[in-house]
């Protein structure tokens, strides 16, 4: 656990990073955090992740596909066990629509993509996080896109973390190569995405 602790510093001070600039004396609120949920392992990993953070990252906006069946069930189980040490917890679920399923076409995708961000816009400006976690389901594409969105606004600046998903070993995921040049941190589990991608940074395996 605390190997893990310590190879996740990096997102761990991010939000260390917008608190310090808050007025000295003041009780700094907790930090809103975004999570992107996807089917199977995705969400597998970034629950894993999520159970290393403190209560400081609160509430928790969950996000997922609506053809999604199985994250739900996930979420919840991960919040009861979770709200054993912090009885404060707090979370929401939200869905939206499905960008891309799993073998559909490039151009029909397109069509998809920009109903999703559409619907994503409203929520995203709603939720309005201060941080936004995600790993690669193809549901994180509108939500991201909808919060640069609003920062290009000047409604809300959101920080994106996006963890590659420990499967992708030499090759991006299709919403890894999206993102990699719009997230503010890129991180990937495997030596060879790093040599790839200067940008990305490498932490070994953390799920």
């Amino acid at each position: 656990a605390a190997l893990l602790l310590l190879l996740l510093l990096p997102l761990l001070l991010v939000p260390l990073a917008l608190l310090a600039r808050r007025r000295r004396g003041r009780r700094t609120p907790p930090l809103s955090l975004l999570v992107v949920a996807g089917s199977g392992g995705h969400t597998t990993e970034i629950l894993r992740l999520l159970s290393c953070l403190s209560e400081s990252y609160s509430p928790r906006h969950y996000v997922f596909a609506d053809s999604d069946k199985m994250s739900e069930a996930k979420i919840r189980s991960f919040e009861q066990k979770r709200a054993e040490t912090f009885p404060k917890s707090q979370f929401t679920l939200h869905r939206i629509p499905r960008s891309r399923e799993v073998r559909q076409s490039w151009i029909s995708s397109v069509v998809t993509t920009l109903y999703s961000i559409l619907y994503s816009l409203p929520l995203t400006n709603k939720l309005k996080p201060d941080l936004i976690l995600c790993n690669g389901p193809g549901t994180c594409v509108p939500i991201c896109i909808s919060a640069l969105l609003l920062g290009l606004l000047g409604i809300k600046r959101s920080i994106i973390v996006y963890v590659e998903s420990i499967c992708r070993v030499e090759t991006l995921s299709l919403s890894g190569k999206i993102l990699y040049y719009f997230s503010d941190y890129f991180i990937v589990q495997w030596p060879d995405l790093k040599e790839k991608y200067p940008k990305s940074i490498y932490l070994g395996r953390i799920v």
